[in-house]
């Protein structure tokens, strides 16, 4: 489950609280409100398939509510702070599910009967795999932000396999959100022939921070 750290502004609350649980909360002193007559959200592929991570910049608007539109950096604890509801954890999620994790926020916490939120991202964060190993170009490859990338087309895009690779035991090192390293291992050598394209490839789309490791075979 997404975690959502709740440290109410306790005068913001008392606002709300006082018109009725639907009046639009005062802004903050230091992050002015973002003005917008947004309308209520239309999803697009994009809000399904990239994944928000650290330093992303994202317009938060919610419907009906200027007061509460807000621009906020992603930080290093993969949260945005938002006004009334405080720190809000939306690194790892998709656009869209961090929209309904923020409407569930602003309705559990009795300050919006039915919240529509809609967000964007502003500035993405550089998003970078790394290729290492028998691969004929090794190096960083940038990830697609509006489609994902596979371990099959990340060695591609390195230049391929060298004549020593050992294509069959391909690993890929990931941090998780809670710090622990999960290591997988994808035969690639089956997927350049064709085999089991499905179920060893694109069940393990690459994350930012991954690395790919094409060991040497033994001769």
């Amino acid at each position: 489950m997404h975690r959502i750290f709740c440290f109410p502004r306790i005068a913001a609350a008392v606002s709300v609280l006082a018109l009725g649980l639907l009046g639009p909360a005062p802004a903050s002193a230091q992050t002015p409100p973002v003005p917008t007559d947004a309308k209520p959200r239309a999803d697009t592929k994009i809000n399904f398939i990239y994944k928000l991570t650290n330093t992303d910049r994202l317009r938060i608007m919610v419907y009906g509510e200027p007061d509460l539109s807000t621009i906020s950096r992603i930080d290093a604890r993969g949260n945005v702070n938002l006004y009334l509801i405080g720190d809000v954890h939306v690194a790892g999620c998709t656009v869209n599910e961090a929209q309904k994790i923020i409407e569930t926020a602003y309705r559990d916490g009795r300050f919006l009967r039915n919240p529509q939120v809609t967000i964007s991202v502003e500035d993405y964060a550089p998003r970078t795999v790394t290729v290492d190993g028998q691969v004929k170009n090794p190096g960083p490859i940038s990830l697609p932000t509006e489609s994902t990338l596979t371990v099959y087309q990340a060695i591609i895009r390195a230049g391929g396999f060298t004549d020593i690779a050992k294509g069959s035991a391909v690993s890929v090192s990931r941090v998780l959100p809670d710090g622990t390293k999960k290591v997988f291992t994808v035969d690639v050598d089956s997927l350049i022939k064709g085999k089991d394209h499905k179920a060893a490839d694109d069940t393990l789309l690459l994350e930012p921070g991954d690395i790919i490791y094409v060991p040497e075979r033994l001769i």
